[in-house]
């Protein structure tokens, strides 16, 4: 059995699920599936929060509807959990946390048995405080159940016809502050803005870190190791330097290592224990 046929049985024997959704790779490849095989009874939901961008917000809107996937647009609140804005290391545990106490009563609501997220094959041994949320609410992630790697998502969501199967890897805008470093809804729309920047000038692998500096803010941006020969061709990087000034960064500077998965936790220190507020 392949691993897709081995989805959809997993997905046919809950009866009815809640996805958790964000417009990625993962999440709009699951919820395409789930409503495949549930129909209107498999229903994907959205977290309206600063730190989803905004094209981000509307294009997983879009899918859905082109998809016929029905959708829910949910308020989270993490921004009220002062933890969650001191930016701790296991940050997106409080962010997951504040996302499935929002949803297990929608799932209630509307009569789902089971609420779903995209966590993949390829993310095992990943530092990844979200999945003790999960666990805590018993929200299932049948991918990685089934064994289906990111590249395997990608590989069958182009066979589906799925406009996200060559999608960059996204994560949320939080993710760009250095762990210790507030978070702020003004932050991360400087930081949106600078990564439209770098995304209008045709560039894939983006991240653009947010450095507090004593007088001012730092952009330090990642691009894909390929794509750096591109960026400083042709007086691209100035005016893209400008561009990001413009938003508000007194500093601009390129990491000349790239855009590298899980750069934010080269720095992390041992865990303390941060009480849920």
């Amino acid at each position: 059995m392949s691993k897709l046929a081995a989805l959809r049985e997993r997905l046919r024997s809950y009866g009815s699920c809640l996805v958790a959704y964000s417009g990625g790779v993962d999440s709009v490849f699951l919820a395409y599936v789930a409503h495949e095989v549930l129909g209107q009874r498999a229903v994907a939901a959205i977290a309206d929060t600063p730190s989803l961008p905004r094209r981000e917000l509307q294009e997983a809107l879009d899918i859905a509807q082109r998809f016929n996937i029905p959708v829910r647009r949910v308020k989270s609140r993490e921004f009220d959990n002062p933890v969650y804005l001191s930016n701790p290391q296991n940050r997106c545990y409080f962010c997951k946390h504040e996302l499935f106490a929002e949803l297990t009563p929608l799932a209630r609501q509307e009569g789902l048995a089971v609420i779903l997220y995209g966590e993949n094959a390829s993310d095992a041994g990943d530092f990844r405080p979200g999945a003790q949320a999960a666990a805590e609410f018993q929200v299932c992630a049948p991918m990685k159940e089934v064994g289906m790697t990111k590249a395997e998502i990608r590989e069958y969501s182009a066979q589906l016809g799925l406009p996200t199967a060559d999608k960059p890897q996204m994560a949320c805008l939080s993710s760009r502050i250095p762990y210790g470093e507030a978070v702020t809804p003004e932050k991360l729309l400087m930081i949106e803005k600078a990564e439209y920047v770098l995304r209008d000038a045709g560039f894939f692998d983006v991240r653009v870190r947010h450095h507090e500096l004593k007088v001012g803010q730092l952009a330090r941006i990642e691009v894909g190791p390929g794509e750096m020969t591109k960026l400083l061709a042709d007086g691209l990087s100035t005016r893209v330097a400008e561009a990001i000034k413009q938003i508000g960064y007194t500093q601009v500077t390129l990491d000349l290592q790239g855009y590298r998965r899980g750069s934010a936790n080269e720095v992390m220190v041992p865990l303390r224990k941060h009480p849920a507020a």
